[in-house]
């Protein structure tokens, strides 16, 4: 014999309220599990972008046979293009670096933080008021970075900068900051005076401004010219060209700002585009 069952009866006041605040810990718990869980999967997928994109960030600097040391370190840079091609800023090139006569040019091929593979290269592009260079670099190619799509930065979109803060005092080992796109916002050419325009000064005034990519993200002296990347595909959105510094330029060790500047990558890929 079966007993049946008697009517739904409400909860009381009390119960209810019992019961409502072990829903809202059971949902509070779920979210936060599934936050923590978010998290450690972006940061197991960063870890493996970093990972990839480290042998291909290289220090750039100057070769001379009876220098000590032979390597002059002057910047960052990345492989792209057909695997012989680095990607820097202009104004980590040497007086005269791009005449036959003028400094040699070299990457190092980083085996780890005490040594490194010095290969010779020379400039075969540059854009100065883009503050971007090309150098072609000897022997077989290496893996290059893949550039994002023209304009696809977003505004607040989770980045990640590498390169060779401080150059070589601490050896050199790739170095990544995290940030965000804080702002895109354009740079505005100085006033021309009568004294200034010169041919080259004539031809800025006609390309106009152009837009660069704030960020939110620490970098030091050493890590202008290297690539700045989306954390989730490892796409390089922007070269890193400039770091905000209040004061002196020690005090962008000791105090930095966070405030960095770079260009966005369409500038490279119309370089690169150029040479094909």
């Amino acid at each position: 014999m079966t007993r049946e069952s008697g009517p739904l009866r409400p909860l009381r006041p009390g119960s209810r309220r019992l019961w409502l605040t072990w829903a809202a810990s059971l949902s509070a718990g779920l979210s936060a599990g599934l936050l923590t869980a978010r998290s450690a999967d972006a940061q197991t997928l960063l870890s493996s972008v970093i990972a990839s994109l480290k042998p291909s960030v290289l220090p750039v600097g100057t070769f001379s046979a009876t220098a000590s040391p032979r390597f002059g370190f002057r910047g960052s840079g990345f492989v792209v293009g057909d695997g012989t091609l680095v990607a820097t800023n202009h104004h980590v090139l040497p007086e005269g670096a791009e005449l036959d006569s003028g400094p040699q040019m070299a990457v190092m091929v980083v085996k780890n933080a005490e040594s490194g593979e010095v290969r010779r290269a020379r400039v075969v592009a540059s854009n100065r008021s883009r503050d971007l260079a090309l150098l072609k670099i000897e022997g077989t190619a290496l893996t290059p970075l893949m550039l994002d799509t023209p304009g696809a930065a977003l505004e607040g979109q989770s980045i990640a900068l590498m390169g060779f803060p401080l150059g070589g005092t601490f050896g050199f080992s790739a170095v990544t900051h995290k940030g965000i796109i804080s702002s895109i916002t354009s740079v505005a050419l100085p006033a021309a005076t009568a004294q200034q325009l010169d041919p080259r000064a004539v031809m800025r005034l006609r390309e106009g401004n152009f837009e660069v990519l704030q960020l939110d993200a620490i970098a030091y002296p050493g890590n202008s010219g290297g690539p700045v990347f989306d954390t989730e595909t490892g796409k390089v959105v922007a070269i890193l060209n400039m770091v905000f510094v209040k004061g002196s330029r020690e005090s962008a060790l000791s105090n930095p700002t966070g405030i960095s500047y770079a260009i966005p990558v369409r500038h490279l890929g119309e370089m690169l585009s150029a040479l094909r």
